[in-house]
């Protein structure tokens, strides 16, 4: 069994990074001995639109030799989550049931560990280490540094990561990046166009560079289908708070706002529970939410973690998972409105398919760094200060 010397690498800046992540349990998943496919299936969530809508991909990718690495019921996946949890309705989930859609079709051991606060993650990565995993996949850039540290402790070990880049020097770390500024960008069209107040609202779990892009494309968006639309930002400074969400929300309707977008994981399903309350657009992310409040979401950001996660699984298995940085965009599927689209006005739907046109060809170029926005926008986002 191979050690685990990495805590200690760890235990200085985990104690630090605690203060970042308010409202996490110190419950971990980590503390079981033994991580199970069958007891990770048992707590996993319900399948949702994500997976049931996901293509069919049974076949190896096209630049396999299209052998296995070894037999795939003994190739085994894991993923740790972030403090979002598993359940969290959006990013961890949707890459959970990518994991679970290539344990069905792959025919490989998959699981989870999730993480209640930055110092699970850990022990919770060393857990699949220490048990021989194959691949384990990181999700979110909270996870960087944790990431990092095992990369460079275990280098024999293949680790992927979810939103980070940072890691792209890694021999053995594969970073699955996301246009997330494109998505937000469409959604962001559909609530300026939607808005009779002239005022939307935009919920962000965290300050930090790659949350901000969803800012930077939520906000051109709603500039550029209505100029006359005020946008009201809150950093609610947790991804597990949804009482947080929710008071944000309440506050942004008070203050006229008629659609708020959420990018903020499980806090965000406070955002979605306080707009269905005060009877006002909301939309969601990562996933297609709208199952989560039917007559309330407007539309979704979607990102395919799910694809991104199987990709991976899929690629290691076949011995193609190459280090370096992977990108999803709107060129490829990666990133989309959601497709159920009831609450959306026909004519919109008709122009956001116009527009979706016109960023997959280059004539609209959705900015996804601050130089780029404020350079087209002004300094009118303010989380980025």
């Amino acid at each position: 069994m191979k050690k685990s010397a990495l805590a200690v690498l760890l235990a200085a800046s985990m104690a630090l990074s605690m203060t970042a992540c308010g409202g996490g349990s110190t419950e971990t998943t980590a503390a079981a001995t033994e991580a199970t496919t069958t007891a990770a299936a048992t707590e996993a969530p319900a399948e949702t639109k994500a997976e049931a809508e996901a293509p069919a991909e049974t076949e190896a990718p096209a630049d396999a030799a299209g052998t296995p690495v070894k037999d795939p019921s003994e190739f085994k996946v894991g993923m740790v989550t972030d403090v979002g949890g598993v359940n969290d309705g959006s990013f961890n989930q949707s890459s959970w049931e990518g994991l679970q859609r290539a344990g069905k079709e792959l025919g490989i051991q998959v699981n989870y560990l999730e993480s209640k606060n930055d110092a699970d993650y850990t022990p919770n990565i060393e857990n699949f280490v220490d048990e021989d995993y194959d691949l384990i996949i990181c999700v979110g850039y909270m996870l960087s540094d944790a990431t990092r540290k095992a990369a460079e402790a275990y280098p024999d070990q293949q680790f992927a990561i979810i939103d980070d880049a940072v890691n792209a020097d890694l021999p053995n770390v594969t970073c699955l990046m996301f246009e997330q500024a494109q998505s937000s960008y469409l959604v962001g069209y559909v609530a300026g166009k939607t808005t009779e107040s002239n005022k939307v609202g935009f919920v962000i779990g965290m300050a930090s560079e790659n949350m901000h892009q969803f800012g930077y494309g939520y906000l051109a968006g709603v500039k550029d289908a209505n100029p006359d639309a005020e946008i009201l930002q809150y950093n609610a400074n947790a991804f597990n708070d949804p009482a947080t969400g929710k008071s944000a929300t309440t506050k942004m309707v008070t203050d006229g706002a008629d659609v708020v977008f959420h990018a903020a994981g499980g806090t965000g399903l406070g955002v979605i529970e306080g707009c269905k309350e005060n009877g006002i657009w909301a939309i969601g992310v990562d996933t297609d939410q709208s199952s989560i409040a039917p007559e309330t979401i407007l539309t979704s950001a979607m990102k395919r973690v799910d694809n991104a996660s199987y990709d991976a699984a899929e690629e290691a298995l076949y011995g193609v998972l190459e280090n370096g940085v992977k990108t999803y965009d709107i060129n490829t599927a990666g990133v989309d409105i959601a497709p159920t689209t009831d609450n959306v006005a026909p004519e919109i739907l008709t122009e956001i398919e116009d527009v979706k046109a016109k960023i997959a060809s280059g004539e609209i170029v959705v900015p996804n760094n601050k130089a780029d926005f404020e350079a087209a926008y002004g300094e009118i986002y303010t989380l980025d200060d």
